[in-house]
């Protein structure tokens, strides 16, 4: 029963396994390709975000020319760029574009701010540069000269008869810091604009320690040297992109976003462990089901196994019952003649080698003991001595009953011939001790037929016809008697 039970389980588990591996596998490459796909909307969400801030960071430095261009148009001939009229201007271009100063020059430099002041840029770092623009450019400058501050310049020519003008417009460099923080930047270490030489012009944010006027590729030097060459390759053919670096000992994403204005680019510098939480927020609830999906279905396969195991099991026991029913002599509880001679060919056929006794047991004067005891009684004699020599033998021995008062017993493994006489003995004492009766007690007796396999019948039939003549010459002999089909051995015996 438990190599049955074993093998039952063995046809279930083993396609079942396999079917967990499979899903398991597929499950894990939903998983692997869930991830990526999480990297991937991180790494568009950040790329989004970035190129967001360099939008409106180029929106604002794009008013300072659409406010300051038809300005610029209106104080051209014929206006004095220190005229009242010409302050009024700066006032208004100063209220519209954003501009924290306006200045209004001539080519000489002099002019007045929108506060009504003179004033001349002509000793000013910037005003050489100034000077030679013919159309709308941005300049950042260290030092706007007003209050020593950095600030971007946009500078739009004036035309006038005795040369060409400006309209200078200041950009607050502050308004960076409020565009990164519209942009959910706040989480991001560090928000820079650099221009086409990777310098660092503002710099927003302290948790990688840039610093204005550094340069982007002398930072990152050192372990990065492929990646800043593309970096700067993608740069200059303004291409936004992302990379993995090592800044400070610390491994930073840097996305590249081009605004679109004299070359110049925002860096934003990620920590990839803020990288790594955003990856997690994305993923973390398909990964949490990817898990749970694992569980129900190995439970599932292992509740469907184990049902069908059971059910197998539990059917097959109620197959051996039937088959142990039907193989069973209801009156004596012994094997039933059919089942008798089948695990006996059984037995032969596997063990050709392998000694055994086939014993024909015949009950002596049966019909006599139902003619004048009764048939009652007679099945008493039958039932009691099916219990009785059933006690006698191993439970790998074959005893059965074949016929209305014939038994047959069949010894397996028989190794030595003091064995085969030792088991002979005990059949024949078992009838000088036999009784049988509820209030009478009754000694009936039986003549025994013995023939040794293979010796004596190499197969059933054989075997059988040699227990038959040795039974033949016990009830010759008198009955009450066990004879071997082979005389030699009740000689030695």
């Amino acid at each position: 029963m438990e190599d049955k039970t074993r093998s039952i389980a063995v046809q279930w588990l083993v396609p079942s396994g396999i079917l967990a591996m499979v899903i398991i596998i597929m499950l894990f490459n939903f998983t692997t390709k869930s991830k990526l796909s999480a990297n991937d909307a991180v790494t568009r969400n950040m790329t989004a975000t970035a190129e967001t801030c360099a939008n409106k960071f180029k929106e604002q430095l794009t008013l300072l020319v659409t406010i300051g261009e038809p300005v610029a148009e209106l104080l051209g001939d014929n206006t004095s760029l220190e005229s009242v009229y010409a302050v009024k201007m700066a006032r208004l271009a100063a209220k519209y574009s954003g501009a924290y100063a306006v200045f209004i020059v001539d080519s000489s430099g002099k002019g007045v701010d929108d506060t009504g002041e003179k004033i001349s840029i002509a000793e000013r770092d910037y005003f050489e540069e100034v000077d030679s623009a013919r159309e709308p450019q941005y300049f950042f400058i260290a030092d706007d000269g007003i209050d020593g501050k950095s600030a971007i310049v946009t500078s739009i020519p004036i035309d006038q008869e005795e040369g060409i003008g400006h309209l200078l417009l200041f950009y607050p460099l502050n308004n960076f810091e409020t565009v990164v923080k519209k942009n959910d930047f706040v989480s991001w270490t560090t928000v820079a604009l650099i221009d086409e030489t990777g310098t660092f012009l503002i710099v927003s944010g302290t948790g990688n320690e840039w610093k204005r006027g550094e340069n982007l590729y002398d930072v990152l030097q050192g372990g990065n040297d492929e990646v800043v060459k593309k970096m700067k390759n993608r740069i200059a053919n303004r291409v936004s992109s992302i990379a993995s670096v090592m800044v400070n000992d610390l491994e930073t994403s840097l996305v590249h976003v081009p605004i679109g204005v004299n070359n110049w680019t925002i860096i934003t510098g990620i920590p990839q462990n803020f990288v790594d939480k955003q990856m997690d927020k994305q993923w973390g609830d398909v990964r949490t089901m990817m898990i749970q999906l694992v569980v129900v279905t190995l439970v599932f396969i292992c509740l469907i196994v184990g049902i069908n195991i059971a059910g197998k099991v539990i059917n097959y026991k109620k197959q051996e019952q039937l088959e142990v029913k039907a193989d069973t002599d209801l009156l004596t509880g012994l094997n039933n003649k059919l089942a008798t001679e089948r695990k006996i060919k059984e037995y032969i056929a596997k063990n050709s080698k392998s000694r055994a006794m086939m014993f024909i047991v015949d009950i002596d004067n049966f019909k006599k003991i139902n003619d004048t005891m009764g048939h009652a009684f007679g099945d008493e004699v039958l039932r009691s001595f099916g219990q009785q020599i059933g006690s006698i033998f191993r439970a790998s021995d074959i005893i059965g009953r074949v016929g209305g008062d014939e038994f047959f017993i069949f010894l397996k493994n028989i190794v030595t011939d003091e064995t085969v006489k030792k088991e002979a003995k005990k059949v024949e004492n078992f009838f000088h001790d036999f009784k049988t009766g509820e209030y009478t007690k009754y000694s009936a007796t039986a003549s025994i037929g013995v023939a040794i396999f293979p010796e004596e019948g190499e197969d059933f039939d054989s075997l059988y016809k040699a227990a038959d003549k040795a039974l033949y010459k016990a009830k010759k002999r008198g009955k009450n008697q066990l004879a071997f089909y082979n005389d030699s051995w009740s000689e030695e015996k």
